[in-house]
């Protein structure tokens, strides 16, 4: 088992680098294949499709986010809103590649994966929905819980759209100069901020 658990992780990791560098379209199970010691048919006994890869990938990202959340959590008694929002911003900021994956068409990723893959990774993501919940929770005990998951289901759909606004390829740049649009940039953790103080109000 811990073979197979290192195998899937080198998999995975020659995977993470290559998404910092190539888009989803352009990696296929080969080039992945390369970047690692095994050949494209020994990949195909640990995952069936390049989409499954993905999906352990947004697994890793979300267990350590939510390792990450429960942190905060147990370090600090009380928050104010201001203070939620920085860190809980600031978490985001440090999860680029996560947010990077969000921006992608979940749809095709699950559509491609075994139900098993996918249910490990909802497992996963649904650990984070929790976290966010109990944080929530713990830091403004006056709320009831529909508040509380109001804010968290806010809170999420909320992300999927944070990289595609903070991050702007040279491409995206140009083109909005060219139809005259002004933009103000903002970092990952700036948009976020602002966007969970809007929540939260």
């Amino acid at each position: 088992m811990a073979n197979t658990d290192t195998r899937k992780e080198e998999i995975i990791n020659a995977c993470m680098r290559l998404h910092d560098e190539y888009n989803f379209k352009d990696i296929t199970i080969k080039l992945i294949s390369e970047h690692t010691t095994f050949s494209r048919p020994s990949i195909y006994n640990y995952f069936e499709t390049k989409e499954e890869i993905f999906l352990a990938i947004f697994q890793k990202e979300y267990e350590e986010w939510k390792l990450e959340l429960d942190a905060i959590k147990e370090s600090h008694e009380s928050l104010n809103k201001d203070e939620f929002a920085d860190l809980l911003a600031k978490t985001l900021a440090g999860k680029e590649r996560l947010l990077k994956l969000l921006s992608m068409n979940m749809y095709d990723l699950e559509e491609n994966s075994r139900i098993e893959r996918l249910t490990e990774f909802k497992k996963a993501y649904g650990s984070a929905v929790e976290a966010v919940f109990a944080l929530y929770q713990k830091f403004f005990p006056d709320k009831n819980e529909r508040e509380s998951y109001e804010f968290t289901y806010t809170f999420f759909p909320f992300v999927f759209g944070v990289y595609p606004y903070a991050i702007l390829t040279n491409k995206q740049k140009e083109a909005m100069e060219m139809a005259n649009i002004t933009y103000p940039h903002l970092s990952i953790y700036e948009l976020a901020y602002m966007g969970i103080r809007k929540i939260l109000d």
